[in-house]
């Protein structure tokens, strides 16, 4: 039987989107770029960054809890805006959520090798990224006959959610981990992790002009346009969209760091520790 063709209402209904933390406002900004109209509902579950040091079972309930909530939030379609989580659990977020379209980013692998000109690529991304079973994946299917050095970088999402996106701190941090892959003739460098764009300026500068920098965050944006125009869910509107946030640490210190980010005064709610009756069940 076909699907019940898409009403207005279903149309101007919000789109999700979630991270570990502040990071996914990399994502979010594409969203916006290539769908101006749309609402979007943006959590990030700082309190519980970076996914990357947790395990398994608790990245996988924590994006249970954060879809659930964003469902009740009447989201068309939900952004997985990280990268632990698809590498992880994707696959059983679908399996759960069977109604819920979910559009997922994943590393840059397949046009950092068609891109490459030394064959040497350097993925940089969290501890569970790098072991996760959908990154092997991504790499067995893309990366054929392409060295692809797997790095990952603790401390840099700590760091972009506390707002240190430079400074001499920062960026020993960041040279710490860049510097063995360009020592070994990596000239792709792919952003494994939505938080490391922020980072992107400065990681340019220290890698310079003839390495790239691959964020895979505008083709996200491309896609979920490709996903709601085939469910006929695109909004039709006009006028700019809004957008709402939502944190589980404090408002107040987690605030700041997204309007920083996010380029305008951002005033995030608390999200909810338990969901609506209705959204649990």
């Amino acid at each position: 039987m076909p699907a019940p063709a898409a009403t207005e209402q279903d149309r101007s209904r919000p789109i999700g989107v979630f991270d570990s933390g502040v990071g996914g406002l990399s994502v979010l900004r594409e969203i916006r770029r290539a769908l101006p109209a749309e609402t979007l509902c943006y959590v990030a579950d700082s309190a519980h960054a970076p996914y990357g040091e947790r395990s398994v079972a608790y990245i996988e309930a924590r994006s249970r809890h954060i879809i659930g909530f964003l469902q009740a939030q009447g989201a068309k379609a939900v952004v997985v805006a990280c990268n632990t989580v698809t590498g992880l659990v994707i696959g059983h977020l679908r399996a759960a959520f069977p109604g819920l379209p979910l559009i997922a980013i994943e590393p840059a692998v397949k046009p950092a090798a068609q891109s490459t000109h030394s064959g040497v690529i350097g993925l940089l991304a969290t501890r569970q990224t790098v072991a996760s079973p959908g990154l092997q994946r991504l790499l067995q299917l893309h990366a054929s006959g392409r060295q692809v050095l797997l790095q990952a970088c603790p401390g840099w999402v700590e760091r972009v959610e506390r707002g240190e996106l430079d400074g001499a701190e920062t960026e020993a941090a960041v040279a710490q981990f860049l510097r063995p892959l360009l020592a070994q003739g990596a000239d792709t460098l792919v952003l494994g992790c939505t938080h490391y764009p922020f980072l992107a300026p400065l990681i340019r500068r220290l890698a310079g002009p003839a390495v790239q920098v691959l964020d895979p965050a505008p083709a996200v944006a491309r896609e979920l346009a490709r996903r709601l125009a085939a469910l006929d869910l695109l909004n039709p509107a006009t006028e700019v969209g809004r957008e709402q946030f939502w944190t589980s640490a404090d408002p107040r210190r987690i605030g700041p760091v997204i309007s920083a980010l996010w380029g305008a005064p951002v005033e995030p709610a608390l999200l909810p520790a338990a969901l609506p009756a209705t959204a649990a069940t």
